[in-house]
């Protein structure tokens, strides 16, 4: 089997550095026998922070990363002096980018703009050194901090794809033919059910130098919400598409129960993925003459907008990224 350098999820074990603890310390030199606290200060556990990089599209550069451990802070000196803080550990991941507690399943961070970076989990605050705690009443203060403990615990990394547009259908329903046609994405074709078993994303050139991502995500099938199929796998992907287009073959035995299954097995999944802008795209329209067209054009819902389309003999494919464009840019009518 094919082994595939799209990983969109790994499940790895972070630490924080500890804090360096303060120190208790008195000056003693040649001039001085009996010096005042000058014990310094504990440096900072090392952060580990995430950081966005547009330039990557998976998670495989981290799959061998099986324990990140980042550095403690230094024990402070004397002689007031504060003690290094620990390298921070830069993660950078690809936009999209959601770290969770493996524990909880909470969400800790999430990365979409290019450059930006999160303290993911912060490193340990170093202690005070006794020079700290010296007052009028006590000028000799025997005791000093400790650094506090950095943080750990398993962790996973998920990708979530960010597109303008994802295509969504039952699988062999033409979705990697359409994007092999108007991008220049090169995904794997084949006349058998789940081809795609990960996303491809495709740039579609407009007009006067304008331009889209399309995302070709794998399959779906009836039960995908409770794990059938690549199931959850899938649809965590759309979730960060605004605008999805519905693709159904021309060939299909039922267009408008083929539409139904694939909403429902969006709403089982989450049901604000039914807030999103729908278009729907007939594939495979070339076998169809304009009787056949109004009959399945009887059968689409009144509230979405639809289209006939044929990628092998590039027909409607214009009109296609013109209706893509024109509700990529028009703001959604706000619910009554």
């Amino acid at each position: 089997m094919e082994k595939s350098n799209f990983v969109d999820q790994i499940r790895i074990f972070c630490r924080s550095g500890h804090g360096g603890a303060g120190i208790k310390h008195f000056l003693r030199d040649k001039f001085t026998s009996k010096g005042g606290p000058d014990g310094g200060d504990g440096g900072r556990g090392a952060h580990i922070i995430l950081k966005g990089n547009r330039n990557l599209w998976t998670l495989l550069h981290l799959r061998y990363y099986k324990n990140i451990l980042a550095e403690n802070g230094e024990n402070g000196g004397h002689n007031n002096c504060t003690g290094r803080s620990g390298k921070d550990v830069i993660i950078e991941v690809p936009l999209g980018t959601i770290a969770m507690d493996e524990e909880t399943g909470e969400k800790e961070v999430e990365i979409l703009e290019d450059g930006q970076e999160i303290i993911w989990m912060p490193g340990g605050k170093g202690g005070l050194g006794n020079a700290n705690f010296a007052t009028p009443t006590n000028q000799a203060p025997d005791y000093a901090q400790p650094g506090l403990p950095g943080l750990e615990g398993w962790k996973v990394l998920e990708l979530k794809v960010l597109a303008d547009v994802g295509l969504v259908g039952f699988p062999n329903a033409g979705k990697s033919t359409l994007l092999s046609v108007i991008t220049a994405a090169k995904p794997k074709i084949g006349n058998y059910a789940f081809t795609t078993i990960t996303p491809n994303l495709g740039i579609v050139e407009y007009r006067d130098g304008r331009s889209f991502c399309m995302a070709d995500m794998p399959g779906i099938i009836e039960g995908a919400a409770e794990g059938r199929g690549l199931g959850h796998r899938f649809l965590r992907h759309i979730e960060r598409n605004p605008v999805l287009l519905f693709l159904i073959p021309a060939d299909s035995a039922d267009h408008r129960k083929e539409f139904d299954i694939l909403m429902n097995e969006l709403e089982q999944y989450n049901p604000e993925l039914l807030h999103k802008q729908f278009l729907i795209a007939i594939s495979k329209s070339d076998m169809l003459d304009d009787e056949l067209k109004a009959a399945i054009s009887a059968e689409m819902p009144d509230h979405i907008p639809h289209l006939f389309i044929s990628s092998v003999a590039q027909q409607g494919l214009t009109e296609l990224k013109d209706k893509l464009w024109e509700i990529l840019n028009t703001s959604p009518a706000p619910e009554q």
